[in-house]
Formats: C-alpha cells, structure tokens, sequence
C-alpha cells in the first residue's frame, strides 16, 4: 500500500512535540475525522464466549473453535478471517491446557510479530505513521519498566517458542516499549474493558489534557471524531489519560508513562483545580495546608493499595477499602473532590460485581453531577455513568429516572460514537422496550 495520507489531515512538525496531525479542512463537533482499523489486535481472556475473537461484535449463540474450544466467532468468515492470528495461540492453547496464560500484552506482541512476517507493504493503519516509527523511549525506562520488558520477553519465548520465529532480543525489547508506549484498550459503552490494540495512526497524535478530538471504537476499527471546532492548521489532540485528576497528578502520570511534560492550556492554567481538590465546607477549623498535603498523599496511596487488592482480596474486603478511605478523606475532602469521586467508582464497580444494585445506585447518584464539571464536553467517563445508572434505574424498576439517564448518556456518545454505532441502536432498544 502506497502512502495515501489521511483526507483532510497532515502528518506535521509540531512545535516543541516532535511529529504530529494537524487539520487541512474544517471540522464541527461531532465530525468523523478519521477511521483507523487495527493493526492488530487481541480480545481480552474474560470476554471470551461473549464476544467475537474477530470483529468484537457481542452477541449470544457464537460458534467456538473445534479444536482449542476457547475462541468464538459470529460465523464461518469470522473464524476465517481470524485464523491467520488464531492458529498462532490455538495450538499452544491445546498443548499448554490450564497452563497457557501470556499477558494481553504478550498476546499482542506476538501477534505483531506474526503480521510482520507476512505484511511487507503498509497497511491501511498506517496512512500516515508506520508502526516501526512508533515511539520506544528505551533510554528513559527505569529498572521496572526493563523487568517488565524482561519477563514479557521470556513469556513470549516460553509460550510461542514452538509457533513463532523471534526477532533478536534487542528488537523484541524496542517492540514491547513500542506497544507498552503506544498500545490502545478497546473499551465497551460502559468502558469496559475488551481487548489491546495497536493503531499507528491514532497514535500520531499529541496529547492535550483539553483534546479537540476523542477516540472510540466501532469493533476492532478506532472512529477519531471532533469534540471541539477544528480550524485548518489547527493540531489534533487526543487525550492520553483520564482527565478527572488534578494538574500534579496528570503531569506525573503523562512523564511516568510517556515520558513528556504536558504544556497545554488546561496544566498552564491549572483552571479545574480547585473545583477538583475541593475542601469541605462548613468544618469547624479549616484545614491547614500540611493537613490537605498529608490527605493527598493518603488518597495516592489508598489509590495504589485498592488496585493491587483487587488482585487478592474478596469484594467485601475491597468494598471495606472504599468505605474507610471515604470515611477518613471525608473529614477534609467534599464529596465532589477527585479523590473521592475516585474511591466512590471503585465501590460502585465492587457493588455491581456482588449485585448489590442499591449501593450501586448511591454511589453513582453522588458522582455522576461532579463528573459533568470536572470532565470536558462530550465525555465518555459522563457517559458511560449515564448509562450505567439508566440501565440500573431501569433494572430496580424506576423507568423514568432511568430513561432519563439513557437519554443524557445517548446526547454524549451521539457526538462521541457517531448515530449510527450499534451501541446507540441497542441503548434505543433498551428505551422502546420500557414504552
């Protein structure tokens, strides 16, 4: 494939960023910008039997595999059009039994590694950037970063070994940053999370923690649509991270995990701030500085300690998490600061995973309004708890409360998703159903 460039775009020198896209022609809220199919792509362990292992459509009655039995397809040319990548794990799959467990991101690299082998042209994901342009950043990664490098390799080597012909180690090593860099999740409405990718295109763009542009999926092919007016000249911004955090936490995250100092409007200006690290009214004795520090630190911390739990501890356990931390940040923090708007989602998703749909409600009633302040326009976090709480409202028999949330999620992904995405289809099913 020749390099055709995408329509209405320019691969650029962006001032101070290196490489990026910048518009040629004008777009409007809500205007698809550009498509981009996957690389390659692979469908996450815990959606197997729901989804496709193809085209990620989700579906009941779907066919598996005849022989490895653990991928499932829609039909005949979905098995087909997946076995180029398939057989590379359906007979490692028969052969290792319970044994076989490579990450997602060893999953990727080797099926990355496959495409190569056979794809000598460009392909249509790469109009613009190749994916052995991709960023590695090796010189910056630190000594974790090296022994994640390090164990995937070796995961690699011990479960494909006998499938797949390796590059050198050093190329293995540039390719793992590639991905870990560079590498996308295929979210569901609800953000859910579905699978790993790799869209070179998409990952031409600069960050902006005020992006004009958002990403979503329509299957495996990610959809770049336009939440801010574009001017011809103007640069494309997506956002790498999520957006609720305040500026320091931002910042810190964009160098730990891309290796930059994010300079946009949004971290000079520091606007939402305040809004976002709000104190409690009404206390008694406001709180001193080193006071407000010191909670900061603790709610960093209780961050990082409820996301390695969920790994070994009940629900009970992780919801008991939640409910101290809210306790005791609540002493200093309102309800619409960040760090509990944080800990308040994790309990909800613990609630919903022991359907406990009451709890679920609470909890979701008190984050969706500060979500709509401390989130950009046409945010998908807004609506994906929209939707969550609609579907809840509706399950707990309160149908008008729950239309009324369906509608709110469905004016964001109109924009955000386009009006003809299957999500939006199935979400007005869902609505004539309660007529």
């Amino acid at each position: 494939m020749k390099t055709e460039g995408i329509e209405g775009t320019e691969r650029f020198q962006s001032p101070g960023k290196g490489r990026g896209l910048k518009a040629t022609k004008h777009f409007k809220v809500g205007d698809l910008v550009f498509a981009c199919p996957a690389y390659a792509y692979v469908l996450t362990v815990n959606e197997r039997g729901g989804h496709c292992e193809c085209c990620f459509t989700r579906r009941e009655g779907l066919s598996k595999c005849g022989k490895c039995k653990q991928a499932y397809y829609c039909n005949v040319e979905c098995q087909r059009g997946d076995w180029s990548m398939h057989k590379l794990e359906c007979s490692a799959m028969c052969a290792y039994g319970e044994n076989w467990c490579p990450s997602e991101t060893v999953r990727l690299v080797a099926r990355i590694i496959l495409k190569q082998k056979c794809q000598t042209e460009r392909t249509p994901s790469e109009r613009v950037l190749t994916l052995r342009e991709l960023e590695a950043h090796l010189d910056k990664l630190d000594n974790e970063k090296n022994e994640m490098n390090d164990t995937d390799i070796a995961a690699l080597h011990h479960f494909y070994s006998r499938h797949l012909d390796f590059p050198d180690n050093a190329a293995l090593t540039e390719l793992f940053a590639q991905v870990n860099c560079n590498g996308f999740t295929i979210e569901d409405e609800e953000l859910s999370h579905l699978g790993s990718a790799v869209f070179p295109d998409v990952a031409l763009m600069n960050h902006s923690c005020s992006p004009n542009v958002i990403v979503t999926y329509k299957g495996t092919v990610a959809e770049v649509r336009a939440m801010q007016d574009i001017s011809p000249e103007e640069e494309i911004f997506n956002s790498y991270i999520d957006l609720l955090y305040p500026t320091e936490d931002r910042i810190e995250r964009l160098r730990d995990s891309y290796f930059f100092t994010c300079d946009c409007k949004e971290c000079t200006s520091k606007s939402k701030d305040k809004a976002k690290m709000e104190i409690r009214q009404k206390l008694s004795t406001p709180p001193e500085q080193e006071e407000i520090k010191q909670m900061v630190m603790y709610a960093r911390n209780v961050i990082e300690e409820f996301r390695r739990a969920k790994h070994y501890k009940t629900p009970s356990e992780l919801l008991e998490i939640c409910e101290i931390s809210l306790e005791k940040m609540g002493s200093i923090f309102a309800e619409t600061n960040v760090y509990m708007l944080h800990m308040m989602y994790q309990a909800m998703g613990v609630c919903l995973y022991m359907q406990d749909w009451d709890g679920a409600m609470k909890y979701g009633e008190k984050i969706i309004q500060p979500y709509s302040v401390h989130y950009p326009p046409y945010s998908l976090n807004v609506a994906s708890m929209y939707l969550k709480l609609g579907r809840l409202y509706l399950g707990l028999e309160k149908r008008t409360q729950g239309v009324k949330a369906l509608k709110k999620a469905l004016a964001i992904m109109d924009v955000a998703h386009g009006k003809d995405h299957p999500y939006i289809a199935e979400i007005k099913k869902e609505m004539e159903e309660q007529k």
